[in-house]
């Protein structure tokens, strides 16, 4: 049963502090996460022109490259901030909203995006009601998209950035690995983390089938975000950017390797 709570405040908070419209442009590691979520998504969309809600689409940041390539895309973000930001982009309409309570009608959608909510719901009933409701909005043989972050993600960024060495953050790491959930310690918000089995499953049991799961950055993110917090360099247009897209594109048949992405994505039909 879905809960009524509202979103958490410290969600809210976080967002409207942190600049979400610069993250996936500023770093390679954020380049390498918008690059390969575009890349998989392209492949499953159906030609435009298509209707597309973006759920949690934040300040456009994937709405703003859809338009673009001729579909039509309504936002839907329950922070002000970045409702205002996605409404100003050419082509965008953007609603304050919940992913667990759309105002869309059933079926008046070809594609959901969920690459945001899953990972602020905690709760599981919750999350359960968020995709649910995607695939209600979605026309039959329309896609779900649903992304992740994977649950092993804290221990890697934390051992990449050197922070895994200080008790307390061990402490934290430990407590996600075991149970998914974040308190929100250093660097974001209260999160829950998943791992791809426990996304698949999620994923059917709310009434979508036979998902196919993609790790989204591939194992090589690691390497990108240490080199550069430890030479203080952007390494986009490098060759190790390049390679760790390559890398991510080789890992993607081989499910062992879903989880070393900082984020899965699932992707199905109604």
């Amino acid at each position: 049963m879905t809960s009524n709570h509202p979103v958490r405040p410290e969600i809210i908070d976080f967002y409207t502090r942190s600049d979400e419209a610069a993250r996936l442009h500023t770093t390679a590691t954020g380049t390498l996460e918008l690059a390969r979520t575009r890349e998989l998504l392209r492949r499953h969309l159906p030609p435009a022109p298509a209707r597309v809600l973006d759920v949690g689409g934040g300040p456009g940041t994937h709405a703003r490259w859809l338009v673009e390539d001729g579909y039509t895309v309504h936002v839907v973000d329950p922070v002000p901030k970045h409702v205002d930001q996605a409404d100003a982009l050419d082509g965008v309409t953007a609603e304050l909203g919940d992913a667990r309570h759309l105002t869309a009608a059933a079926g008046s959608y070809d594609v959901v995006l969920l690459l945001g909510p899953l990972y602020h719901l905690r709760d599981k009933a919750d999350r359960l009601s968020a995709l649910a409701e995607a695939a209600r909005v979605v026309r039959p043989g329309g896609l779900v998209a649903a992304a992740a972050i994977s649950r092993y993600s804290p221990l890697l960024d934390y051992m990449a950035t050197t922070g895994i060495t200080e008790p307390a953050v061990q402490d934290g790491v430990r407590d996600t690995l075991d149970r998914g959930r974040y308190a929100g310690q250093r660097g974001f918000t209260v999160a829950y983390f998943q791992t791809s089995a426990e996304l698949r499953a999620e994923v059917t049991e709310a009434g979508l089938t036979d998902p196919t799961l993609y790790g989204i950055e591939g194992p090589g993110w690691v390497a990108v975000k240490a080199i550069e917090k430890y030479t203080d360099t952007n390494l986009l247009g490098t060759a190790m950017y390049d390679a760790a897209l390559a890398a991510a594109r080789l890992a993607e048949p081989h499910p062992a390797l879903t989880d070393a992405s900082a984020h899965v994505l699932a992707v199905s039909r109604v």
